[in-house]
């Protein structure tokens, strides 16, 4: 692929790989020139390409390439979909943060109607070019860039395993390797099938086209690799072998909370709660307006079936239980992976508003229900942050929570205290249980899974099981837990898209109901439509398309929008 420059990337995750192992070249590699690495005098033994992988995933894919105000993955691609999720806000212009967010328009609780003078579709497509993202204005560079780097760097392992001697129980060392990267090469197509209209299938090493594929058959072949690691964890026989690679393969700073090394059926079950994920994220299911029967006349996707939610309700079912392992990163205090105040929303929100780059909605604090004591262990109003159109907060996220036992902690700036879940959680698991449960007529199971999420985290609210609530009540609950149990995890555009709160009103989307602040803080208003109109699936970026232009056929340029 023509955006990636195989040889810069591999030699920045190369160092990579030594900085996070915290080997020493003469202890463990045996390289000629440290300063000068390559794949022939580096990687040619079983601790080399272990070393490799871990550097390779690790920054390749969530680290480079994303220094702005922030300096992740998680702060940057994962910032933009809690802006248009509208959980955050922000009033930095860098890197478009202060506009992919802005709805097109507003309608407050007196009828006045304000409006956007740049939409987010306009702003996407106008800064949407070579220039823009040498300028660190193309907000749509990035994810691609992170997620085909990744792509990148497993193909290499891959290759690179065929080539390797390994100790103990070969085989078993080698599919570990090879399990590994097959499940980041399947993270990552998810990744880009989830958020682009179409994408390039890379599954060589250095080899490229123009064949771009629609977003569907992206998500088809992340289902590919994810099912292959099934199949490759399958074949490992030897558990201790299996356990002396993956400890290796995860930083020990990692491997603490949720994210220790997973067994071989921990890392199974988090197989399947990423296959249901694929699925979820990529159909519709509109609720809006409270009404669970909503259509979407006009999207790059089709609506959930009967039969797609049984199957999210099979794969969740053998998904991510509690008390797995899943997959995380935490900074550290030295060779870290990503600074502990910049490398994720959660810190760049865990401030006072008027400080913080991120600001905590109003449309997000709405999603709570009274008494949930996640509102008193993580936020305060003891500032308003004012903003005249969307941004205007009471409320702000207090870093590391105010200390109430047993109660979730949103963020923190402090080293190595936020765990990021990389992919699947407990949580997330447990919640699509609960929309499918839901939606296949099974209100009361669906509902005991809420509960479940709600006692996890601590809120101490009421049960909602037992209390006859109706279809359109439930996913309410449904749709206010996923959006604050599942903040900056990836999955709150999504979220939005698929209820069909991010599409245009006039073809059946919007968000109606919602808090909002007006009046430079003077108005609190409690019923206002907000009309988002953001495009569901990106353009692909310039600096893929303008030199590697499709030969497929297949745009590159979403139609619908």
């Amino acid at each position: 692929m023509k955006l990636i420059n195989k040889h810069k990337f591999f030699t920045t995750a190369f160092l990579a790989a030594l900085m996070l192992t915290g080997v020493s070249c003469k202890d463990q590699l045996d390289v000629g020139n440290p300063n000068a690495p390559t794949l022939s005098a580096n990687v040619n033994d079983e601790a080399g390409l272990i070393a490799y992988a871990q550097g390779g995933v690790y920054i390749n894919g969530f680290l480079n390439g994303d220094g702005w105000l922030g300096n992740s993955y998680f702060s940057l691609p994962w910032g933009y979909s809690e802006l248009m999720a509208d959980n955050v806000g922000a009033d930095a212009s860098n890197n478009q943060i202060t506009t992919i967010g802005v709805p097109d328009y507003i309608i407050l609780d007196d009828g006045t109607k304000q409006t956007n003078p740049a939409p987010q579709v306009g702003i996407i497509r106008s800064y949407n070019s070579r220039a823009a993202t040498g300028a660190g204005n193309n907000a749509i560079y990035y994810q691609w860039l992170n997620m085909y780097a990744l792509n990148n760097v497993c193909n290499q392992i891959l290759d690179l395993a065929a080539t390797i001697k390994f100790t103990g129980d070969a085989s078993s060392r080698a599919n570990t390797l090879k399990a590994w990267a097959y499940w980041w090469k399947g993270y990552a197509y998810a990744s880009i099938g989830s958020m682009y209209y179409a994408g390039l299938i890379e599954d060589k090493s250095g080899v490229t086209d123009g064949s771009y594929v629609l977003h569907d058959a992206i998500i088809n072949k992340s289902n590919e690799y994810f099912n292959l690691t099934t199949t490759t964890l399958g074949a490992i026989t030897s558990a201790s072998d299996y356990q002396a690679v993956m400890s290796k393969l995860i930083p020990s700073f990692f491997q603490v909370g949720n994210g220790t090394v997973p067994t071989i059926d921990m890392w199974k079950r988090n197989i399947n709660t990423m296959l249901a994920r694929n699925i979820l994220v990529n159909k519709l299911a509109p609720f809006v307006n409270g009404n669970p029967d909503a259509k979407i006349t006009k999207s790059s996707t089709t609506a959930m079936t009967t039969a797609d939610w049984n199957s999210v309700l099979t794969l969740a079912t053998n998904g991510i239980k509690k008390g797995d392992a899943v997959f995380t990163e935490r900074s550290s205090a030295s060779n870290s992976p990503f600074s502990p105040t910049g490398g994720t929303v959660a810190a760049l929100t865990s401030n006072v508003n008027t400080s913080s780059t991120f600001k905590i909605s109003e449309r997000f604090m709405q999603s709570f229900n009274a008494g949930d004591k996640r509102v008193a262990n993580n936020f305060n109003t003891a500032t308003m942050y004012k903003n005249n159109y969307t941004f205007t907060t009471r409320y702000s996220m207090i870093p590391n929570g105010a200390g109430l036992a047993g109660v979730y902690v949103y963020g923190s700036k402090d080293v190595g205290a936020h765990e990021v879940f990389m992919a699947g959680s407990y949580e997330e698991n447990a919640l699509m249980l609960a929309e499918a449960n839901i939606r296949l007529g099974n209100i009361e199971t669906g509902l005991g899974f809420i509960d479940a999420v709600r006692a996890y985290q601590g809120a101490g609210v009421a049960p909602v099981a037992g209390t006859g609530l109706t279809l359109a009540k439930a996913l309410t609950e449904l749709t206010k837990e996923r959006r604050v149990s599942l903040f900056n995890r990836g999955l709150a555009f999504y979220d939005s898209r698929r209820w069909g709160w991010t599409y245009d009103i006039s073809v059946g989307g919007g968000s109606y109901g919602n808090t909002l602040i007006s009046n430079a803080g003077a108005t609190i208003n409690k019923n206002v439509t907000i009309n988002y109109n953001f495009m569901d699936y990106w353009d692909v970026p310039a600096d893929e398309t303008v030199l590697n232009a499709s030969t497929s056929g297949v745009v590159t340029k979403n139609p619908n929008f």
